[in-house]
């Protein structure tokens, strides 16, 4: 039984310090391939929030963090990003444990986690925290906008892909001058830990980053902590919504990042199969457990038996197993829970009629684990309820269109609006149709994200962007301040730049 890599699992981290929990609370965190226990950790209850909420507000209000040039913070995130380089390892292992990604992916993707830290430390130079402005008439002789940090940050971190979540909501809240308190699932709040040791290993001012693992009721105390400023959220759109509902309520700030139902249009100049061999591969990573995902195959009606037989056909070839065997290409779900909700929507599709063309049960080769096999839907209406709800497993459904504007109408007809992609060889035709559909990640003949250019989406698939300069700007509050003349600091840079 492979164990968790950490120090202090019974305790949590405030105030600088491995705090033990007001109460015995726990939550045993599970391998989704064996079902066998990972971990048993400290569960946050009131008195716990508090306690954080607390250490974060007062290493904001009084402590050094904040008042810090952005330069010296910045080698705080550069310190932080070798020592996740370091623990590589340890967040590939975790990962895949508790969500079941192949351990090939989750080992490739942890040098993103450490790089996410190094691009934010780099905005310390470039990003303009200070920019001057020519103030109206009348309304003084200097203008000057600054960004400022917007205060204490409530980061609630997702189970699917905690360890690049924490990152990219960590890294630009700390650059700002903001305090947090991270707050991991229940199912998979492992990795949170881990970046709990590296915080301390660092040195970063006490409550400068606390870490407190609770479950949905007592998170929600959280979002309703007068002490917390703002909200950073990935997760289902059902919780945004509450969430968003409550921060606007106190007027708090919040960025939402939420659910996808993805399109994937195949115009008729791109060959079925090679459609099919890209979209089988994406379904795989993570058993479709992304938000980003590629779930409406949107094809003409000519063309849509063949695009079926083809999805059907790769996934009869694709080995469901171990995840940590170089030879799997699809591990489990994260839990049993979560297969519960996926042979749901797939017994709903049953019901509406929906036909089934490959997949559909659990797979005979594994007998424990979260396991279920991809599922193909033929000739489904996008009225139905697979065709519009977020499964958030590796169920496809396939939609014939009349012709490519009826491709771009069903891609749109959708709450969501994370991700798509279009298929097709005519740059020109990818640019026109990607134009045209209300989403805010589009890629051309594959499924393509970049954080480096920010992360997000349009409609309920949330508020704000992760990544890049757009990732930085939610930390930070603007202030305009109108002068007699530039102050000393930048009359100096004036001088120098003039000479």
């Amino acid at each position: 039984m492979q164990t968790a890599p950490l120090q202090h699992p019974d305790a949590l981290f405030i105030g600088g310090r491995w705090e033990q929990p007001s109460t015995g609370a726990t939550v045993d965190v599970i391998n989704a391939s064996t079902e066998e226990l990972f971990a048993r950790l400290a569960l946050a209850q009131q008195d716990d929030i508090d306690r954080a909420v607390a250490a974060a507000r007062l290493a904001f209000d009084e402590g050094p963090w904040p008042r810090m040039s952005h330069t010296e913070r910045a080698a705080f995130l550069t310190a932080i990003a070798r020592e996740l380089d370091a623990r590589a390892d340890d967040f590939a292992r975790i990962w895949t444990i508790e969500t079941g990604v192949l351990f090939g992916i989750s080992q490739a993707s942890s040098p993103a986690y450490g790089a996410a830290f190094d691009s934010f430390a780099a905005m310390a130079e470039s990003f303009p925290f200070e920019e001057v402005r020519t103030p109206s008439p009348g309304c003084g002789d200097f203008g000057l906008v600054v960004r400022e940090p917007v205060g204490v940050v409530a980061a609630i971190v997702a189970w699917n892909g905690p360890a690049v979540q924490i990152a990219y909501k960590c890294a630009p809240a700390l650059l700002a001058g903001c305090t947090l308190v991270v707050k991991p699932a229940p199912d998979a709040p492992t990795a949170g830990y881990v970046f709990a040791e590296i915080c301390e290993k660092v040195g970063l001012p006490a409550g400068v980053v606390n870490v407190v693992t609770a479950d949905r009721a007592v998170s929600e105390l959280l979002v309703r902590h007068s002490g917390v400023d703002k909200i950073s959220f990935t997760g289902s759109t059902a919780a945004g919504q509450r969430i968003g509902s409550i921060c606007g309520d106190r007027v708090a700030r919040c960025s939402l990042e939420l659910g996808g139902k993805s399109p994937a249009i195949i115009l008729d100049d791109y060959d079925v199969e090679e459609a099919a061999v890209t979209i089988a591969g994406s379904t795989a990573f993570l058993t479709g457990q992304a938000c980003i995902a590629l779930t409406r195959i949107i094809v003409t009606r000519k063309r849509h038996d063949a695009m079926v037989d083809a999805l059907g056909a790769h996934f009869a070839n694709l080995k469901v197993g171990d995840p940590f065997d170089p030879a799997t290409q699809m591990g489990p779900l994260a839990s049993r829970r979560q297969r519960e909700r996926v042979e749901g929507y797939i017994a709903k599709g049953v019901e509406e009629n929906a036909r089934i063309a490959y997949g559909g049960g659990r797979p005979e080769e594994v007998s424990r684990g979260f396991f279920i096999e991809p599922t193909v839907f033929a000739a489904v209406s996008n009225d139905l309820r697979i065709a519009r709800d977020e499964i958030f497993g590796p169920v496809l459904c396939v939609i014939p269109a009349d012709d490519e504007q009826d491709a771009i109408r069903i891609a749109n007809d959708t709450r969501y609006g994370l991700a798509g992609a279009v298929f097709t060889n005519d740059i020109d035709r990818a640019y026109a149709v990607s134009r045209q559909l209300r989403a805010g990640m589009m890629g051309q003949n594959a499924l393509r994200t970049d954080f480096a250019l920010g992360f997000g989406g349009f409609k309920q698939s949330g508020i704000g962007r992760e990544g890049g300069a757009e990732g930085l700007l939610p930390y930070l509050e603007t202030k305009t301040l109108l002068l007699d003349k530039a102050p000393t600091h930048l009359a100096v840079t004036q001088v120098t730049e003039t000479a």
